[in-house]
């Protein structure tokens, strides 16, 4: 069972890293992902050997706390994922840090404006030492007490032994403060105990109230900075959620109301007048409008809706009036489920965030031993207390385990944003990560490459007779067959307006075609050999029917009257934008393959105007996954179907994408979702997850070289080198900068146009000697099966020839099948241990005649 948590009270990397460890002790729990970023832990556990409370009580005696999100319903719920994205931190560290600011202007002019520049201070503090050290004392207490939430958490960390990078300020501004303090007794002592009042002055150089002030105030700046920041790489969360309407207009006893969303049931007649953005997810009942779904699919071009057409919730009704029935409610709409789509991936973790995430579990108390044995070097070495102390100070402040722990969360955030602004959903971190790491990409060709619906391709007609007539006359005839060939030729009537004649003594001839009479002479449709006993079919067409067919097309032959009229071609045509695709896909250095179940002939005209590298055609649902798990000992493979048919080989896969969801969304065998059905969207995901996981290198890169060098300067490992010595206010400022520069570099991809082109490297699937690999694997494979060919009578169009296919591979131990209308055959791939007899009786109980098996 998989639960998502929110967690309260985790401050920076180490706070997360303390829950997960808290978490991951719990008897049953099998894996736990903490994000800072949102606040939020995903648990996967046993709900036999554990349950949510368990899990709510390890984090809490970690010392945060946690409730099971999402526990609302409807609106509820996005309203409280809404109250969990806002910035609320913001407006308060802005308070914090004016009112510190204001005291540490008053805190730096007494104590170094008079110093440095012969300020003037008021007479009773030029007069009196001591007076000027109780101000700074109490204007650093005061600056404490404003940020008194850095000592609160910071030392029940250190009290719970887990300690963050509040306990470093602490220990910092603490250290400051106390040995500032011992520092204004000795000058009391010496003042008026002693009277020794130039020994007093003396201690004036061992004060540091300034820096315990300066390290706290410019610690709330980065704080706020980072939350600004933060704040802005949930913009894209956000902006889905306020799609979502808080009212809709529905129908109750004949009558407009207007309710709260949360109201709305499934069932309810709702209406959308035009501007208005739709409620609920539904179907159209009356009207017709122009509905804008960009801000679920990325596409800009309005969508017409009629009666009978799908509405998605937070979509905008630009300008007809429409009243639909509500299909999905509350968490079950498009929207919802994008929404949820986004957070979890955003409260995942990508593989590569281990190393920064082992490394802030340990952070915080290697810092507190490195500021120890630096202080304790620089007294060895003969230095001051107040010097030593310095140095040991400005290592606590200068360290920073929150640049290391927002390195990932951060870029994943940005770029699931990006993605679902353009219709790319990723489901999790891991996916966002590994999506660019392809070596294959493996498209399916039904709906992938194709439209994956028959259309009329070609007309071709002979004598006297119009294209339109012809149209007529097969559109009469083909409305009473439910064949799909028969769906696209009326599909075309329909599109131009020819109006149905109505035909008599209807008769569907399986294997050869349909025959009807229309006023009075016969009507025929069918394949060539049927057509050719019923008239006469010139030397010209039959070449045309011919080179129709090399083009992967279907040709349908007509007569009338013992006349013959002509030929309609119907295929399965490519989409537009797929040769432009898979030309990028290739230009990023993927290696292009198309997986088919269709036959050589077919796949290879479809490839041929695709530009695909390789065809595998012939190919079972069970031979899809065989390939792609070949192909994985090449390299890593990204497989993209449409998440139903193709589910075993998108699950087998490095990376499964289901293209053209629409509102399907949860496609539980895909890691990618594809909300448009436009092949251009696989390119621009692959360059997302390119950018993405560059953007994490350059955060995990800066946030560990911030740290590897500032500690050992802060440190003073330079002084005797160069002479660099870092004052603690300089090493808090950049440590209140370093986080707000990770997020603020992950944003940046934000101005990302995943559409744009990019030359990238050249796979490796590209090299030779991986082809050769992969070739040889393919050959192994081949060692422990069997073919045979089938001779086969009555097929007359693609359509039988699929029936005879899925009669085909159904059969066990079937590996491959490809039928050939042009010779009536059919090569099969099985075990060894298939008997021919099975393939003879799957075919022939489909109503066609098995004339020969041979074993090749």
């Amino acid at each position: 069972m998989k639960v998502k948590f929110d967690v309260t009270g985790m401050t920076c990397a180490a706070c997360s890293a303390h829950v997960e460890n808290a978490v991951k002790k719990v008897k049953g729990v099998d894996s736990v992902a903490v994000s800072l970023l949102t606040n939020s832990m995903v648990v996967e556990f046993n709900e036999s050997a554990t349950n949510t409370k368990a899990i709510i009580t390890a984090v809490k005696k970690s010392g945060y706390g946690a409730e099971v999100a999402g526990q609302n319903t409807n609106s509820d719920a996005v309203a409280k994922d809404d109250d969990a994205l806002k910035d609320n931190e913001t407006p308060k560290l802005l308070v914090r840090f004016i009112v510190s600011l204001v005291f540490l202007l008053l805190l730096m002019y007494i104590s170094m404006g008079n110093m440095l520049w012969g300020w003037r201070l008021p007479n009773f503090m030029e007069q009196n030492h001591l007076s000027i050290g109780l101000v700074e004392l109490l204007l650093s207490a005061i600056i404490m007490i404003i940020n008194q939430k850095f000592f609160v958490n910071g030392f029940k960390s250190l009290w719970r032994r887990a300690p963050n990078m509040d306990a470093l300020v602490a220990l910092g501004a603490t250290a400051a403060f106390v040995y500032s303090t011992v520092a204004l007794f000795l000058m009391a002592d010496a003042y008026i105990v002693k009277g020794d009042h130039m020994g007093a002055m003396a201690y004036m150089d061992e004060f540091y109230f300034e820096s315990a002030g300066t390290i706290l105030t410019l610690i709330t700046l980065g704080k706020m900075l980072e939350a600004k920041s933060k704040g802005r790489t949930t913009d894209a969360l956000r902006g889905l959620m306020n799609l979502a309407p808080k009212t809709a207009v529905v129908i109750r006893e004949g009558e407009e109301v207007t309710v709260p969303i949360e109201q709305v049931r499934k069932g309810d007649f709702y209406v959308v007048r035009p501007g208005e953005s739709i409620p609920v997810d539904g179907v159209v009942i009356e009207g017709n409008s122009a509905v804008d779904e960009s801000t679920l699919t990325g596409e800009s071009i309005p969508v017409d809706k009629a009666a009978g057409d799908t509405v998605s919730a937070g979509t905008l009704n630009q300008s007809g009036f429409i009243r639909c029935e509500a299909l999905r409610v509350g968490e079950d709409t498009t929207l919802s489920q994008i929404i949820k789509m986004v957070s979890d991936a955003s409260a995942t973790k990508a593989p590569i965030a281990k190393i920064a995430d082992k490394v802030s579990g340990i952070f915080v108390p290697t810092v507190i031993g490195i500021a120890l044995v630096t202080f304790i070097v620089w007294l060895c070495v003969g230095n001051t207390v107040g010097y030593a102390l310095a140095r040991a100070i400005s290592v606590l402040v200068i360290s920073c385990p929150c640049a290391l722990g927002l390195a990932t969360p951060v870029a994943v955030m940005v770029g699931n944003g990006k993605g679902a602004k353009n219709g790319i959903l990723f489901k999790t971190a891991a996916s966002l990560e590994e999506t660019g790491k392809a070596n294959y990409v493996v498209l399916d060709k039904t709906g992938t490459i194709t439209e994956g619906q028959p259309q009329v391709t070609d007309i071709v007609v002979k004598g006297k007779i119009t294209e339109n007539e012809l149209l007529a006359l097969a559109y009469a005839l083909e409305c009473k067959s439910e064949h799909p060939l028969a769906r696209a030729v009326i599909k075309k009537a329909e599109e131009i307006g020819v109006a149905a004649e109505e035909v008599t003594d209807f008769e569907a001839l399986p294997g050869n075609g349909l025959t009807a009479k229309l006023d009075g002479k016969a009507i025929c449709g069918g394949n060539f050999e049927f057509i050719s006993q019923q008239a006469t079919i010139p030397d010209d067409i039959k070449q045309n029917a011919e080179n129709l067919a090399e083009l992967g097309k279907t040709p349908l032959f007509f007569a009338y009257g013992g006349e013959f009229c002509g030929i309609i071609a119907v295929a399965d045509v490519i989409k537009a934008d797929s040769p432009k695709a898979i030309k990028q896909l290739q230009d990023m250095g993927l290696r292009v393959i198309m997986l088919t179940g269709d036959n050589e002939r077919t796949a290879q005209a479809i490839a041929q105007i695709a530009g695909v590298d390789e065809v595998i055609a012939g190919v079972l649902p069970d031979g899809k996954t065989r390939v792609v798990e070949d192909l994985k000992k090449s390299g890593k493979v990204v497989m993209v179907g449409d998440g139903i048919n193709d589910a075993p080989a998108l699950t087998s896969a490095d990376i499964g994408i289901a293209i053209g969801a629409g509102t399907d969304v949860a496609i539980d065998a895909a890691d990618v979702v594809l909300m448009k059905n436009s092949l251009l969207d696989v390119p621009a995901a692959i360059r997302l997850s390119r950018r993405a996981l560059l953007n994490i290198r350059e955060n995990l890169f800066w946030a560990f070289i911030y740290n590897t060098l500032g500690i050992p300067l802060a440190a003073g490992v330079f002084i005797p080198i160069f002479g660099w010595q870092l004052n603690p206010m300089f090493g808090a400022a950049a440590m209140s900068l370093s986080s707000f520069c990770v997020v603020m570099n992950a944003l940046r991809l934000n101005l990302l146009n995943v559409y744009k082109p990019t030359q990238h490297r050249k796979s490796k699937a590209n090299s030779g000697d991986e082809q050769d690999t992969n070739q040889e694997n393919t050959e192994q494979n081949k060692e422990a099966t069997m073919k045979y060919l089938l001779k086969i009578e009555g097929m007359m169009c693609g359509h039988c020839t699929g029936r005879v296919e899925k009669a085909l591979a159904s059969t066990r131990g079937v590996l491959s099948v490809s039928v050939r209308l042009e010779d009536k055959s059919a090569t099969v791939e099985v075990k060894d241990k298939v008997k021919p007899e099975a393939l003879k009786k799957a075919v022939e109980a489909q109503g066609y005649v098995v004339t020969e098996v041979t074993l090749l």
